[in-house]
C-alpha cells in the first residue's frame, strides 16, 4: 500500500472500519498472527453496513459470495483495493456509512 501512497494507518482504519477492533485489538490479533477465521470470528463487530459493499475482486462479485468467512475476506480485499485505487479514504467508507 505504501507503493501506491497510502498509510498503514489508511488501510488500519478500514480494517477496524470493518471489524470494530480498535487499534490495540487488531495489533494484539497481527502480533498473535491469528488465521482469518480466528480473526473474523473474534472480530467486536462485522460494520452494519458491510453489506452494502459491492463489487468485484479478482473477478468474483463479493456481494454474490455464500461462504461467510470468504465473503468478510473478499469485503476487505475490496475496500482495501479501492484505497490502492487512489481513492479517498472517507470516499470509501462514507458511501457505506
Amino acid at each position: 500500500m505504501e507503493r501506491k501512497g497510502r498509510t498503514r494507518a489508511e488501510v488500519d482504519a478500514v480494517i477496524c472500519w470493518l471489524t470494530g477492533y480498535d487499534e490495540d485489538g487488531l495489533r494484539t490479533q497481527v502480533e498473535n498472527e491469528v488465521d482469518y477465521e480466528t480473526f473474523f470470528a473474534e472480530a467486536p463487530q462485522i460494520h452494519p453496513d458491510a453489506e452494502q459493499i459491492k463489487g468485484a475482486v479478482c473477478g468474483i462479485r463479493v456481494e454474490e459470495i455464500e461462504n461467510p468467512l470468504m465473503q468478510k475476506i473478499r469485503w476487505l480485499d475490496k475496500l482495501v483495493d479501492e484505497l490502492a485505487k487512489g481513492k479517498p479514504l472517507e470516499k470509501v467508507l462514507k458511501r457505506r456509512a
